[in-house]
């Protein structure tokens, strides 16, 4: 018996019938028995932002066509389409109220015809930012209008409110955007109202950053933009976006008080800040941000967009540009930046007559340019010219020239 049991042994260790070990997960590469993980792809989108979207009165004339009784202003905005359009999301200024006809006003107190948003949203506008000083110009019922116009327009907006409930709802009023796969949260807040009260019986309708915002403006709200931010990090975002209406109106450079409240939102949790109300241009940069343990992140600010559109011509009035910023989201380290920075010049053509349809045209500065310079039969004017050149200088000396470069669509 025990002979027959050592020639089976024998027999299969010649014939190689050996039972075979234990399957194993490991690898000579990963002896831990782990699969390698592959490392996911970066994620790019685009945040297109534009300055205060304003309807002086003889804005609001030129956009009205008399043969249909209607307003349309889409031949004032729609150079700025392609720009817009670029872009994964895109964010505009209103700084007026939509607050009903027939009575539209100019300044001081505001008030357009539904028409405006019509036209924002066609030309690809996403997010609407309403804190302004000129968001009470018509009371509560003309704020809670504009945003009822807004919300039948499908445009998103940020900055005031309904009711309180209404902004707690929203988390403390913050507005949580997918910006092309990327997480953006926006929170936008005043210096004031034009020393309109916001109403006992409507509190909270209006992000104010200043205490004293009925009178000199100077207090920053610190508890308010605090609680503000921690709402916007409790929805944990990529990124947190506050647009800002501060500064002082007509200066081509920050003060104090904006530079002091940009420090206190980057310190405590702020990545972008996007600034408007001077109505001209300031300035803008990256930061390199350094938290309490040592962790660095890149932080983006543009002081003043200022004016999209206007009836404005003082000196850098009529001079904007559509800010295009590229943002990276790296999901393998969770860190997410502004890459890229480009802006495309835009100026606003004020033909100084009263034509229906014709007189205000928002025109791209290099187009434009281009176009005179090729001899198109369509092309601007030499006087047109020597003001889009003006425009381009203002831009490069304001802005920086290393920014104005070509997008995709040149």
């Amino acid at each position: 018996m025990y002979r027959k049991f050592f020639a089976i042994l024998l027999c299969l260790a010649l014939t190689g019938c050996a039972p075979k070990p234990a399957a194993s997960n490991a690898s000579p590469a990963d002896p831990s028995g782990s699969e390698s993980q592959t490392p996911l792809p970066n994620i790019t989108a685009t945040l297109a932002v534009c300055g205060d979207t304003m309807s002086h009165m003889p804005q609001t004339r030129d956009a009205y066509d008399s043969s249909t009784k209607t307003y349309d202003y889409l031949p004032m905005i729609e150079a700025a389409r392609p720009w817009v359009e670029l872009a994964d999301y895109a964010v505009v200024n209103l700084e007026t109220t939509l607050s009903g006809g027939p009575d539209y006003s100019g300044f001081p107190a505001f008030n357009s015809p539904d028409a405006l948003a019509e036209a924002l949203k066609e030309v690809g506008f996403d997010l609407i930012s309403t804190a302004n000083n000129h968001c009470m110009d018509r009371g509560h019922a003309g704020l809670s209008r504009t945003l009822d116009v807004l919300d039948a327009q499908g445009l998103a907006h940020v900055g005031t409110y309904r009711s309180a409930e209404e902004k707690h709802k929203n988390h403390h009023g913050v507005y949580l955007a997918d910006v092309g796969g990327i997480q953006i949260a926006f929170l936008s807040y005043t210096y004031g109202t034009n020393g309109i009260p916001i109403r006992k019986e409507h509190p909270e309708t209006v992000n104010v950053f200043t205490e004293d915002y009925l009178t000199t403006a100077e207090r920053i709200a610190e508890e308010e933009l605090r609680a503000g931010l921690e709402a916007a990090k409790a929805l944990d975002p990529d990124l947190i976006a506050v647009i800002m209406h501060w500064g002082e109106e007509y200066q081509t450079r920050q003060n104090t008080h904006q530079e002091k409240a940009a420090d206190f939102l980057f310190a405590h949790g702020a990545d972008l800040i996007l600034g408007g109300h001077p109505h001209v241009l300031q300035p803008m940069e990256t930061r390199t941000l350094t938290d309490a343990d040592g962790n660095t992140r890149t932080g983006f600010i543009c002081w003043s967009l200022g004016n999209f559109i206007s009836a404005q011509n003082d000196p850098y009035t009529d001079t904007t540009v559509v800010l295009q910023l590229e943002l990276t989201k790296d999901p393998n380290e969770g860190v997410t930046q502004v890459t890229d920075v480009s802006y495309r010049p835009m100026f606003m053509l004020d033909r100084e007559k009263e034509v229906n349809g014709e007189r205000y045209t928002l025109l791209d500065a290099h187009k434009s340019m281009e176009a005179y310079t090729e001899g198109s039969p369509n092309a601007v004017s030499a006087s047109v010219y020597h003001k889009l050149e003006a425009c381009v200088a203002d831009c490069h000396k304001i802005l920086g020239a290393k920014w104005d470069k070509p997008l995709e669509t040149d």
